[in-house]
């Protein structure tokens, strides 16, 4: 079965994290540069961090889906912690990002915007509303991980919920006024959202190489619908939100969405090449739990990118 792999340990978890913030950063730089002078960079960085804590959310609340129904409870159990400090986090991005909303909004430096403006925004806006939705979500989940019982109504539930949360997001987007376009830019963040986030809780709560072998190939089955999920959606909101493709190039929206169609394009190849040999090899327990910790991580990596694209189209004008 092999042992347990160091690659969770709390040093590499730190590790994992501060390589994944500074691919962030770097993804925001690029979406900025891209989109000059019409991408906040702060806007576009506070939205990324609040996404990225959303999907890993999501996907710690799914992963115990995946286990076999004699190993499930465990890997509840051990989804449990990962899980309330992921959804803290993405209740603290939650709250910076509608204070960051309403001081742009208010005309004024984030540090000088009052309780009161911050509660008006949330209040009185659609996007301030949209925020505060994924606020409570996050809050919820944050609670129920740390103190309900674990059972599989509690994970459906936790599911549901930070699902809720995600979705709330896209209220205020581009593509709010139109119920297609609305509908895509939702189905698009959860499908994406699922894939990203459900991988990410593997490498998080997954030790040895058995435990590999069970679930790896349910994650398989699982990513392919949220891909074709994810592209058909993709495909719709981006119909309906270019009036050409010139704008492609010749729009600062467009080309953030040009680099993430790129981005997604290397994700799904190397997506495919994994499906072809890592799996194989894992379902065979060919594959030691390091190296599937590391394949996960280069493609976690890339996945952080999208995510980060996508966080600057929906802060970009």
């Amino acid at each position: 079965m092999g042992g347990p792999t160091p690659a969770v340990t709390g040093r590499a978890v730190a590790r994992a994290v501060l390589a994944g913030g500074a691919v962030v950063a770097a993804a925001s730089v690029l979406a900025w540069a891209l989109a000059y002078p019409h991408s906040p960079v702060a806007g576009a960085v506070v939205r990324a961090l609040a996404d990225c804590a959303a999907v890993i959310t999501v996907g710690l609340a799914a992963v115990p889906r995946l286990e076999s129904d004699r190993y499930r409870a465990e890997l509840t159990r051990r989804a449990a912690g990962p899980l309330a400090l992921a959804a803290t986090v993405w209740l603290l991005a939650e709250v910076v990002r509608l204070t960051v909303e309403a001081a742009q909004t208010a005309g004024v430096g984030f540090w000088q915007v009052g309780v009161q403006t911050v509660a008006d925004f949330g209040l009185h806006t659609t996007a301030g509303r949209s925020g505060l939705v994924g606020i409570v979500a996050a809050l919820i989940v944050a609670v129920v991980a740390a103190f309900a019982p674990r059972g599989s109504a509690t994970t459906a539930a936790t599911v549901g919920v930070a699902a809720v949360g995600m979705a709330a997001r896209t209220l205020a987007g581009h593509l709010s006024e139109s119920p297609v376009g609305g509908m895509a830019v939702a189905v698009h963040a959860l499908a994406a959202a699922v894939w990203c986030g459900v991988l990410a809780a593997l490498v998080l709560t997954v030790t040895h190489r058995g435990q590999w072998a069970r679930v790896l190939p349910r994650f398989s089955q699982l990513s392919l619908t949220c891909v074709g999920a994810l592209l058909a959606a993709g495909v719709a909101g981006a119909a309906i939100r270019l009036d050409s493709p010139t704008e492609l190039w010749g729009t600062g929206y467009g080309r953030v969405l040009a680099a993430k169609v790129v981005v997604t394009a290397v994700l799904l190849a190397l997506a495919w090449r994994n499906r072809s040999e890592w799996l194989p090899a894992a379902r065979a327990h060919r594959s030691s739990a390091a190296l599937s910790q590391t394949r996960s991580l280069v493609e976690l990596a890339i996945m952080a990118v999208a995510v980060t694209l996508a966080a600057a189209l929906a802060v970009t004008g």
